[in-house]
C-alpha cells in the first residue's frame, strides 16, 4: 500500500521537533481512527472520490507497534455494505472522527475491488511502518 500523509499530521509531528523556547509543542494522541472508502485518490484534503456505495466511516483501533517501527490493525472495522451503485474501490482515507474530524492519511489498496449494489467490503488488515532513512 502507498500512503499519503495529511499536512495536519505531518505538521504535528514536525512541530514536536522544535525546542520549547522556539514554539515547540507536544503532539496530541489521536482519540479515534475512522476509515472511509474511495474510488480514486482522496487528494490532499482526503475528500476527493468518496465512495457513493457507502459514505460511512467505520472505526478501528491500531495494535501496539512492534520494534518501534510498525503498526497493524488491531480491531478491524465492521463491513461496509454497498447501498445501491456499482463502483471500484481503490483507496481509503483515515480520519479522527466518524463525521468531520481531521484527515490523517490515505492509502491505496493493494488491489482494486469491484463493488456492486448489495456487496459487502471488509478491511481486515492495515499495516504501516516508519523506518530509518539511510543517508
Amino acid at each position: 500500500m502507498t500512503a499519503g500523509l495529511a499536512p495536519s499530521l505531518v505538521s504535528g509531528w514536525l512541530n514536536t521537533q522544535r525546542t520549547t523556547g522556539n514554539g515547540g509543542a507536544a503532539y496530541s494522541a489521536v482519540a479515534g481512527t475512522f476509515v472511509q472508502l474511495h474510488t480514486g485518490d482522496p487528494g490532499a484534503a482526503g475528500t476527493s472520490n468518496v465512495s457513493v456505495g457507502s459514505t460511512t466511516r467505520n472505526s478501528f483501533v491500531f495494535s501496539s507497534s512492534s520494534s518501534g517501527s510498525a503498526l497493524s490493525l488491531g480491531t478491524p472495522p465492521s463491513a461496509w455494505t454497498n447501498g445501491g451503485t456499482s463502483e471500484t474501490l481503490t483507496h481509503i482515507s483515515v480520519w479522527t472522527a466518524s463525521t468531520s474530524g481531521t484527515f490523517l492519511f490515505s492509502v491505496a489498496l493493494t488491489a482494486s475491488k469491484t463493488w456492486a449494489s448489495g456487496d459487502t467490503f471488509t478491511q481486515s488488515t492495515l499495516g504501516m511502518s516508519l523506518g530509518v532513512q539511510a543517508a
